[in-house]
């Protein structure tokens, strides 16, 4: 029996990566390319959950038969839901929220098996940022690290050092939480590459 192709719903390089440490390779990438717009009044976790399930099945209605992976990744401060930063001015806003205070980092992910059933988990971390000093997001700006992150940062880049606590999931702050996708593309017999 032969395993089911895995297509990965994201352009993410680190989501590429994290897989790779799943000894997972991805038969195919193709991101979803949908509307990511929060609706009025959505709180954080139903919104992430939302674009992971409409990322997958966006995909999967191009790949019938394979099994898709799709994920979504956003900070939440309170209600708040801080995206990915479009300029460098709005990731200078996101940093400054976020200075001295803790926030929440949500991925949602989304595997729809070869027969069509969608399975979800919903990774939370909470991640405490040091004080930051003007200088210190002057410069981490410059580093361009900010660029399509979610909450204006990149936690595996030169932002790691500005965090004091992490309770979670390195890797799903990262956009990919591994202790919860193995066993979603284990259910959908997507088996770890040995060797």
């Amino acid at each position: 029996m032969t395993a089911p192709r895995l297509v990965l719903a994201s352009a993410s390089p680190r989501r590429l990566e994290l897989l790779a440490r799943l000894g997972v390779v991805p038969d195919c990438v193709d991101p979803a390319d949908i509307d990511e717009t929060p609706a009025r009044g959505e709180r954080p976790e139903p919104y992430v959950a939302r674009m992971a399930a409409q990322k997958a099945a966006a995909v999967a209605a191009r790949h019938p038969g394979a099994v898709v992976l799709a994920a979504d990744t956003t900070v939440a401060v309170g209600r708040r839901i801080l995206g990915k930063a479009e300029t460098e001015a709005e990731a200078r806003a996101f940093l400054g929220l976020l200075s001295g205070r803790r926030h929440r980092v949500l991925t949602a992910v989304t595997v729809i098996d070869a027969e069509g059933r969608a399975r979800h988990r919903l990774d939370r971390t909470l991640v405490a940022v040091k004080r930051l000093t003007p200088a210190e997001i002057t410069a981490y700006l410059a580093s361009g690290e900010w660029q399509g992150k979610a909450g204006g940062y990149a936690i595996q880049g030169r932002f790691e050092a500005h965090v004091r606590f992490l309770a979670g999931s390195f890797s799903g702050v990262m956009g990919l939480p591994l202790a919860a996708v193995a066993p979603l593309l284990a259910a959908a017999g997507i088996a770890r590459c040995h060797g």
